[in-house]
């Protein structure tokens, strides 16, 4: 006798029709991530499950959902530090040096701990966090303990998301295979694993802030800043204007930062990874480069409450960068 698989279920929910589907509750959704995670569906309805939520595009409760039940996957060391601010950095750089790299390093040597997660690899010709960082003297942790052992000693750690939740990793790196992303790819960005006090996300295509928002506010955290990043990394474009989407607690907010130059610069064809260290060692000078550090530094103490308004952010931000050390993190002096 013929017995439907229990997932069938969630695939029939989303691809039903035009007229007979509709969108995951929350609990379906949460439901449904549990057992891709516990590896109980086939291949064949995991393909045909993301492509679906992409064609109609996922929803905040849907999202939120699937951010549960993968955080609950995560086992935290219970000695791991108390972490002030988690970092998501999935995108990949391809038009400007990671320069955000430096604004995480500079927060970490003034004592604010950083978790950043991501990935690596999926998009040829993009430069990633996990290429960069043992640059300055970091290694790519590949286990709890190594991140805690990183946060104890540095305020910072990186660790990629293959190791992180290898379920995870394994559908973000099914993307070659569909043609498409799929939600894993917002749904990372949210994990935020040890529960920081603070979060900053960034997206590249700006209609996906407002659900971060939304998705923030099911889940109950409580302060969180979306951007719309260069290349869809965390990091400020000063020749643009950034609109930074907040949540903090029950209240929504949107802020648009100015650009910070009136001319735009050409993208960088050489993207030599070594101008990173240079920058940070005071060995060359990058005016593009220099304003990005300390403007996405400034959104991130805005976000903590370190800054009244965005001019104070950036002063802060200024002087921080201007009292760096600049033989630390394995750059020379």
């Amino acid at each position: 006798m013929y017995t439907e698989h229990p997932f069938a279920e969630y695939v029939r929910i989303l691809g039903k029709g035009k007229n007979g589907s509709r969108s995951l509750t929350m609990d379906e959704a949460y439901q449904s991530m549990k057992m891709i995670l516990a590896e109980k569906v086939t291949p064949e309805q995991l393909g045909a499950f993301l492509m679906l939520l992409r064609v109609k595009e996922e929803t905040p409760e849907e999202v939120a959902g699937f951010v549960k039940a993968v955080k609950e996957s995560i086992k935290a060391p219970s000695n791991m530090p108390s972490i002030d601010l988690d970092w998501s950095s999935y995108a990949g750089k391809k038009r400007q040096l990671p320069w955000y790299i430096l604004s995480a390093l500079l927060m970490a040597e003034n004592g604010i701990k950083i978790f950043m997660h991501g990935a690596s690899g999926h998009t040829a010709g993009r430069i990633y966090t996990k290429d960069i960082i043992g640059k300055f003297g970091f290694k790519s942790c590949t286990s709890m303990e190594e991140a805690r052992q990183s946060i104890n000693d540095t305020n910072f750690a990186y660790m990629d998301i293959e190791h992180l939740c290898p379920a995870m990793h394994k559908i973000i790196e099914l993307r070659p295979f569909l043609g498409l992303r799929s939600p894993v790819h917002t749904v990372s960005r949210m994990l935020d694993p040890f529960s920081a006090e603070f979060n900053i996300e960034g997206i590249f295509h700006p209609g996906y802030r407002p659900m971060h928002q939304e998705a923030a506010l099911l889940l109950g955290m409580q302060h969180v800043a979306v951007v719309k990043g260069d290349g869809g990394e965390i990091e400020r474009n000063p020749d643009m204007a950034c609109l930074v989407q907040s949540v903090h607690g029950t209240e929504l907010s949107d802020e648009e930062w100015p650009a910070m130059f009136a001319r735009r610069h050409m993208r960088d064809d050489e993207m030599n990874v070594d101008r990173l260290t240079g920058l940070w060692n005071g060995s060359i000078d990058d005016e593009y480069g220099e304003a990005a550090v300390y403007g996405t530094l400034a959104i991130a103490l805005k976000l903590m409450g370190r800054a009244d308004s965005m001019s104070d952010a950036e002063e802060q931000a200024k002087a921080m960068w201007e009292a760096r050390t600049k033989n630390k993190y394995g750059a020379a002096a």
